[in-house]
């Protein structure tokens, strides 16, 4: 099983639609996977269409991580049946073989967010609370992949995240103050590594919401190869214009119609492969200095 925490530094960069482009991926591909909601605006609960009914959302179980029995309190996102009622393969009608097959026994589940985790997000949670996720997670035995979907900050529950991840994936769009908090999140997972998590490693960095016809984002994407290397993902996501209809459906971007969606679920396919690929731990001067325009 892999853990792997999304993050951002800086909010409005399209990191929870990242994640969930993500779980549509591994859902497609039939990777069993469970979403962890750590935000507490529990965006991507809503985004994956989860129906809570007795269930405890992820911030009671930290309250109470060792009586938190995991598996009895995922929900099963709405997704897997869109997924089996296209059983011959999505609405655009990519990747039907390996969709159709993986339908029927595909698992998405979810780990409900709430705000009750805010209590968590402080900048002074001791080394007994950064492992209140990992005791949680002990239960995750049925999942191959997990996705932690962290809030946009690095005070107590992304340090908690980390802590619980094998990987971290940071999404950042090609601008000025984006790329300077990737930069500073970087030297900041070095720092967590060295003094929490010696096994954790940064899985890579996913430009989103990149414009083409923009000469700013073409500098920045230049830019953002040069500092940081084959740590920046490929494909790039760009942006796309009807991500929001497609959240507030609570559909998946594998099952949306259009030759657009079509092309961004087959680019979150590739960087889905991409990321489970990306193994190394990169050295403490993998993050080269350079200053930003």
């Amino acid at each position: 099983m892999q853990v792997v925490s999304i993050s951002s530094l800086k909010g409005g960069v399209g990191k929870t639609s990242v994640t969930t482009g993500l779980a549509s991926a591994a859902l497609a591909a039939g990777i069993p996977t469970l979403v962890v909601d750590l935000d507490p605006h529990a965006d991507a609960s809503t985004a994956l269409g989860v129906s809570p009914d007795d269930q405890l959302d992820i911030g009671r179980m930290l309250r109470s991580p060792r009586r938190a029995h995991l598996a009895d309190n995922v929900v099963p996102s709405g997704w897997v049946d869109h997924a089996r009622i296209n059983g011959r393969g999505n609405a655009n009608g990519s990747a039907s073989g390996r969709i159709q097959s993986g339908a029927a026994t595909s698992v998405l589940d979810v780990a409900v967010g709430s705000a009750y985790t805010g209590i968590y997000d402080r900048p002074d949670l001791g080394r007994r609370d950064l492992r209140r996720l990992s005791t949680v997670l002990a239960g995750a035995t049925n999942y191959e992949l997990v996705l932690v979907d962290c809030p946009p900050s690095l005070n107590g529950l992304t340090r908690m995240a980390w802590s619980a991840s094998d990987k971290v994936t940071l999404v950042a769009e090609p601008g000025l103050f984006s790329v300077a908090g990737t930069e500073r999140t970087m030297r900041a997972i070095q720092l967590f590594r060295q003094e929490f998590a010696p096994k954790l490693s940064p899985a890579g960095i996913v430009a989103n919401r990149v414009r083409s016809s923009s000469a700013e984002h073409t500098f920045r994407l230049s830019e953002m190869e040069s500092m940081f290397g084959q740590l920046l993902l490929s494909p790039h996501i760009p942006e796309q214009a009807n991500w929001q209809q497609i959240q507030g459906a609570a559909h998946s971007i594998h099952h949306w119609p259009g030759d657009s969606a079509k092309n961004a679920a087959g680019l979150f396919d590739a960087l889905l492969q991409n990321l489970l690929n990306q193994g190394s731990v990169a050295p403490a001067g993998a993050v080269r200095d350079r200053s930003l325009r």
